[in-house]
């Protein structure tokens, strides 16, 4: 694609650099669509509760010009070849960036010692210069560091925190614990391809217009344009239309913290799940292990997003398997509230940006779903 439209949204120009961490290591193709009419009443809703300040999650500031990107690695490490082409894109759109001491550590299969990666996390989020913290990858290793984050300094400096895969650990102990809205999109070793590229702005730029009232000479944002996905191709588990408050991630890191203070919360939720390489039976005992933490009874519905290279594989002594589907249908379906399987979520080249802690719509017969809410502060 070509390197000026990326991030057109946000109004971003050429001529951003890199800027290096000064930090001590050893310091501790579908479009987005128009909102569909039926709900545009759970829009107003929803605008009328952020303005009278009843909804707890806190916004953070949206990505404008020369706005500064952070990359760190609070999981596994990178090689610097791995973050070349989105570092010039995002240069190339005038974001500034900061390069972590991390990202050239390599400690086993992770970027650095628990300490230091935690370090340089809480360092990234008091630093009042970045206002983005975009993670390197995932891999494994965040829950190791999660006893060691601040979660009120994290509440009291609200920036962007953006990954996928391991990072979910991190983003829901975030919106949890913080309150702060997380995102659930690419990492900066991940592919910007026009469609990741386009969810990005939507989601985190400041594309929504600051306008100044005539009469009384505020300044008042433009109304938010919801941001609906749909696609013919999406599977119907149930039927139904179901909103509820933004939630998910991948499965085996939701597992993972169940029983722990980071575990998730899905009362009312409307949970999205993804996951790669794991076998169908692995996804039973996962979903199985939700359900029996009452995970998914609570949910208001569940958007399934990629299963990456989860079908069963062939191994003597085991050639019988269910399908992948066959699994998600069985732990699914009795649940009896809307769900669909197959949106662009997880480890996939093409991938939306989900904001976690913000009101979504899911309709599992028009197979559409829909970001209800302004998931970022506008600044003038």
């Amino acid at each position: 694609m070509k390197r000026r439209n990326f991030l057109g949204a946000c109004g971003i120009g050429l001529g951003a650099g890199i800027i290096n961490s000064a930090s001590s290591l050893a310091k501790a193709d579908s479009k987005v669509e128009s909102f569909p009419k039926f709900s545009a009443e759970a829009v107003l809703a929803s605008e009328e509760l952020h303005a009278k300040g009843l909804l707890t999650s806190l916004l953070p500031p949206a990505l404008k010009k020369g706005s500064t990107i952070g990359i760190t690695a609070p999981a596994s490490g990178v090689d610097n070849g791995e973050l070349q082409e989105g570092i010039s894109l995002l240069k190339a759109s005038g974001f500034n960036i900061v390069i972590g001491n991390t990202i050239t550590r390599k400690y086993g299969y992770l970027s650095a010692p628990d300490a230091e990666r935690a370090s340089e996390f809480m360092e990234f989020i008091e630093r009042k210069d970045i206002d983005c913290i975009l993670c390197a990858r995932g891999g494994y290793g965040v829950m190791r560091i999660l006893p060691m984050l601040d979660f009120s300094m994290i509440k009291q400096n609200p920036k962007i925190i953006i990954g996928y895969s391991d990072i979910t650990a991190l983003l829901v102990a975030i919106n949890r614990l913080s309150n702060i809205v997380t995102f659930h999109g690419p990492v900066a070793s991940s592919t910007f391809d026009p469609f990741t590229v386009d969810y990005f702005n939507k989601t985190l730029c400041s594309n929504q217009l600051i306008q100044h009232d005539a009469i009384s000479k505020d300044t008042v944002a433009s109304p938010f344009a919801p941001i609906t996905y749909s696609d013919s191709k999406i599977i119907t588990l149930n039927s139904g239309v179901a909103r509820g408050t933004l939630t998910g991630g991948n499965l085996s890191m939701i597992v993972s913290t169940l029983g722990t203070p980071y575990e998730i919360d899905t009362k009312n939720a409307l949970l999205f799940l993804e996951d790669i390489a794991e076998e169908p039976y692995k996804i039973d005992r996962m979903l199985t292990q939700l359900w029996l933490a009452g995970k998914l009874q609570q949910c208001a519905g569940i958007v399934l997003g990629q299963f990456k290279n989860c079908e069963a594989q062939r191994i003597t002594g085991f050639e019988l398997s269910f399908s992948l589907i066959q699994v998600l249908e069985s732990r699914i379906k009795s649940l009896g509230i809307p769900a669909v399987y197959g949106l662009p979520i997880g480890h996939v080249k093409s991938k939306m940006t989900l904001p976690l802690g913000v009101n979504a719509e899911l309709n599992s017969v028009d197979k559409t779903f829909t970001i209800l809410e302004r998931p970022v502060m506008l600044t003038s």
